[in-house]
């Protein structure tokens, strides 16, 4: 199955655009190439969201840095979904499947979380004070 976002567009692009968009709605938020995958950093320096298309086995992902115990949970929840992503799985990162008809408001809710858990508490307070 093809990869289709919110847009309606198939393959990988039907997913950079979305998943883009939603990083870039946090504040000092920039995108860099990390590993040959888009990736999305606090400031520049602390990854919080990559796409994972690396092994080009039409399977794309998005890796997104976790709280403790959130991977666990969403590996209990709904194991065809989520996935322990390699490398940074160990620091608790959570991978979710974005091939197979993905749960768009979910996606935003695990970027959200993944902004704030690398982000720091002054930045997410002058966010959340903003919003």
């Amino acid at each position: 199955m093809t990869a289709r976002g919110p847009d309606g567009q198939d393959g990988r692009a039907g997913v950079v655009e979305p998943v883009r968009a939603l990083c870039m709605t946090f504040p000092r938020t920039q995108e860099r190439i990390s590993h040959g995958e888009p990736a999305w950093f606090v400031g520049g320096k602390r990854m919080f969201v990559m796409l994972a298309d690396h092994h080009h086995d039409e399977r794309v992902a998005l890796w997104a840095a976790a709280q403790d115990g959130v991977q666990r949970h969403l590996l209990e929840d709904d194991p065809s979904r989520f996935f322990r992503p390699p490398y940074v799985g160990t620091r608790g990162w959570i991978g979710i499947w974005l091939d197979h008809r993905p749960d768009w408001d979910r996606v935003e809710l695990l970027v959200d979380e993944a902004w704030r858990s690398i982000a720091g508490p002054r930045l997410v307070k002058a966010h959340d004070a903003q919003q």
